[in-house]
């Protein structure tokens, strides 16, 4: 317990005079210092908790969640399993292929999706606000192509294009490849640049005929109920298809995801460098505190204020120092995180300069996700340190001889 006496002591030693002018400007940066490493320490972990919940909800709405490719055997929609038409909003039979989309002198690489002409419109991409075109059904000779990839080819709604197939068609002078002309019906947005501009959607039976895919190559496309929980999801898929190449959105992105995490645990410890360099100068602080009040401190050792109050004070001292710039970090933290993109907007359009490329980060805004909890690691870490560093000085407060003091007074 502290007495009323070791508070009111504390608070006196607290309040700044002008002769202790350097102390102050030593405790103000301590603060300063606390209070900016725990704020800089939320940005950053909401910033990169942010990038991959929001990389995650792309690459899920993108994507099929699970994935079962057959190595021999052709998969039977209707011959589906009770089970896991419970666990699924939606099972799709897709293809795919690479091909070549040519738009007067501009030709680009892509990679097609072919989707049967009602299924088209069960993707979770084009139920957003960015989808571009009425018709949701892809037809025969219709091709659905993202944003980005429509600013490269420079095309609308209602153009055409042609794409070239590595299928050859034999003629007298050799096989020459496909070339097919496709009618835009749609533009899709996913958020994602590398999506946007390297993938397109035809209708199923269009892309089988046009890259020469058999049906056997159709891969069953699982959109789970809850995609987040997928390990266990994925296991009763196995054991359904047991034969077959089972894979999901998690198994497709795992180095980028495990890269993510070790990069957020690296952040974090390079940050709390931050917290720490700034603590040391609560020790400089009391240090100095001590040495200015040596004849206050003599003074109530000789009235019987015990060595135990001695440290209580000075401990005290350091701790509400520390605690309340962690307090003031975290104000300033949550405050920045929520408004991160507004402020790099207003960054980039002061400067002229791009913080957050989108080809780089893949997403067109930078995203933030507040974390309680982590919140709470960052806090206690600020405060344990705080408490560790004001130890020391608080100690040889109390080992003071008031004699000693008190005789060069």
């Amino acid at each position: 317990m502290i007495s009323p006496l070791e508070k009111e002591i504390t608070l006196r030693f607290l309040r700044a005079r002008k002769k202790d002018g350097f102390l102050n400007v030593i405790s103000i940066f301590s603060f300063i210092g606390i209070g900016l490493g725990v704020a800089v320490l939320i940005i950053v972990m909401s910033v990169m908790n942010g990038f991959r919940s929001e990389l995650i909800n792309k690459i899920v709405g993108f994507n099929a969640h699970i994935t079962v490719d057959p190595y021999e055997n052709k998969i039977i929609k209707d011959n589906i399993d009770q089970k896991l038409i419970s666990i699924s909003k939606d099972i799709i039979l897709s293809n795919s292929g690479e091909s070549i989309i040519i738009k007067g002198s501009i030709s680009k690489g892509i990679l097609l999706r072919g989707y049967n002409r009602d299924d088209f419109s069960k993707l979770e991409i084009f139920s957003n606000k960015n989808y571009i075109g009425n018709n949701k059904i892809l037809s025969k000779n219709q091709i659905s192509i993202g944003k980005e990839l429509s600013f490269t080819l420079d095309l609308n709604v209602g153009d055409t294009v042609t794409l070239m197939s590595s299928a050859g068609v034999k003629t007298i002078i050799g096989n020459l490849p496909k070339q097919k002309t496709f009618l835009v019906s749609s533009i899709f947005e996913s958020g994602m640049v590398e999506f946007d501009n390297n993938i397109a959607f035809i209708n199923l039976e269009t892309l089988e005929e046009f890259l020469d895919l058999n049906e056997v190559d159709r891969k069953l496309e699982i959109y789970l109920k809850n995609p987040q929980n997928i390990q266990n999801q994925k296991t009763v898929v196995q054991n359904i298809f047991p034969n077959d190449f089972v894979y999901s959105w998690s198994d497709m992105n795992s180095s980028l995801f495990s890269a993510l995490k070790v990069e957020r645990n690296v952040m974090f410890i390079i940050l709390s460098l931050i917290i720490i360099v700034a603590a040391f100068n609560i020790i400089s602080g009391l240090t100095i505190l001590v040495k200015n009040k040596t004849r206050d401190i003599a003074i109530l050792k000789s009235i019987g204020v015990l060595n135990k109050s001695i440290v209580k004070i000075f401990f005290l001292i350091g701790t509400i120092i520390g605690t309340s710039a962690t307090i003031f970090g975290i104000i300033l933290g949550v405050t920045f995180s929520m408004y991160v993109e507004n402020l790099r907007q207003f960054l980039s359009s002061i400067f002229n300069i791009s913080l957050f490329p989108e080809e780089i980060y893949f997403l067109s805004t930078m995203p933030s996700e507040l974390n309680l909890f982590s919140i709470f690691i960052i806090s206690l870490c600020s405060i344990f340190i705080t408490i560790i560093v004001s130890i020391f000085p608080a100690l040889r407060a109390a080992k003071l001889d008031p004699i000693k003091a008190l005789k060069y007074e």
